[in-house]
């Protein structure tokens, strides 16, 4: 890499806090950056702390009227609406101060990449993927994503694409950018058929004008590793190459490990550990190095979350960790505090081997037939032969 990446933390991020019994717990940012520090992966690195992004680039993807409702909630004794005050998205304490810090970490991200500092930048509270224009969905109550694509469109960038690999369809930031030929918006995640929110069939394509732009890769509930890795490699990099990005934005969930509750995948770290490193060799190979990372969702707060992101951090920083590195005795010690009863791994690897075969037109299994479809529903949008495994 020739220049310093940007790793965007800061412990204010702490306050986007959902309750203690909602799956969403900022604990799992504060033990990543623990681990991280432990491991030594960010020795030397200024974090960068960010300032809460101000109401006008928050309202470039949410209406004003949404931002006066997240003010109000904490202090409204009545039904605010805007997907507020469900069990998803229960309403907490400065909860817009809190949620415009998320954003404000992404554009700070964004801005150190845009200006030339840096060739790669990562805020790992970000990743909120699913805030719409004028509500909060998913655990997300501002689209941190979506601000920081909008604003480097405004600020030498016309070809952006997004790749999400989280477990759950990426279906608030499809919908900013659905008629905006600029943005390539890729989705990998569990079948809408048998997960929330429902969406993201290959047959969501962009709209008018924008046709190709949006695309949906649906795999089936028990997809491991292997059958991921081989679905990704035989979709996504053909159409970032089609496309030819400036810049690739990625959300980097967790949420398809097999320990996660709330879904149905079966990755595990050495996968995740994979595919940033693939999203690596990507964003060097089509986007001149210039990659924005951010994080997402992942429920296993201590056995998957910490291990998998402080890999993630790694890996944006070119100080990739072998599997084997034990978890120290100090970052065991705290995790462990917190879960007496919760068995802690021992070492960054799940044990697992990643290497796939890569696909050849075959349909051996049900990942098979959904790289079929967005094969099929995509690559002629962008010149290519969904039946001919060399595109």
């Amino acid at each position: 890499m020739g220049k310093a990446a940007a790793v965007v933390w800061d412990e204010s991020f702490l306050g986007y806090d959902l309750g203690d019994d909602h799956p969403l717990n900022p604990v799992r940012l504060d033990l990543t950056v623990r681990l991280a520090a432990e491991l030594g992966v960010l020795d030397g690195v200024d974090l960068i702390s960010p300032d809460p992004a101000p109401d006008p680039e928050i309202e470039r993807v949410h209406e004003p009227s949404y931002l006066n409702a997240v003010r109000a909630a904490p202090m409204a004794g009545w039904d605010v609406g805007h997907g507020l005050g469900t069990p998803d998205n229960p309403v907490f304490t400065r909860m817009h101060e809190a949620s415009a810090l998320v954003v404000g970490g992404s554009l700070a991200a964004a801005r150190r990449i845009a200006s030339g500092e840096v060739d790669r930048a990562v805020n790992i509270a970000g990743g909120l993927h699913h805030a719409m224009r004028d509500h909060a969905a998913g655990f997300c109550v501002y689209n941190d994503c979506a601000v920081a694509i909008s604003w480097l469109l405004d600020n030498g960038f016309d070809r952006i694409a997004y790749v999400d690999t989280d477990v759950h369809h990426g279906d608030g930031v499809q919908a900013a950018f659905y008629d905006d030929p600029r943005v390539l918006t890729a989705s990998l995640h569990q079948s809408p058929l048998t997960l929330w929110p429902g969406t993201g069939r290959p047959a969501e394509l962009g709209g008018p004008g924008a046709e190709g732009t949006s695309v949906n890769l649906a795999l089936p509930a028990g997809s491991h590793d292997r059958a991921w890795l081989r679905a990704f490699d035989a979709t996504v990099p053909a159409l970032l190459r089609a496309f030819r990005p400036q810049l690739l934005v990625t959300q980097c969930g967790v949420d398809t490990h097999r320990e996660d509750p709330l879904a149905d995948l079966a990755l595990t770290v050495d996968g995740h550990r994979a595919i940033y490193r693939r999203l690596r060799a990507l964003a060097d190979e089509v986007a001149g190095g210039r990659w924005l990372a951010l994080g997402g969702g992942g429920y296993e707060l201590l056995r998957v979350v910490p291990r998998s992101w402080t890999h993630l951090l790694a890996t944006v920083l070119d100080r990739d960790l072998d599997p084997n590195t034990p978890l120290p005795a100090g970052w065991v010690s705290h995790a462990s505090s917190l879960a007496p009863d919760r068995p802690l791994p021992t070492v960054m690897t799940d044990g697992a081997d990643t290497d796939f075969r890569p696909w050849g037109g075959e349909l051996d299994t049900p990942a098979d037939l959904a790289v079929r479809d967005t094969r099929r529903a995509l690559f002629p949008l962008h010149g290519l032969d969904p039946d001919d495994p060399r595109d």
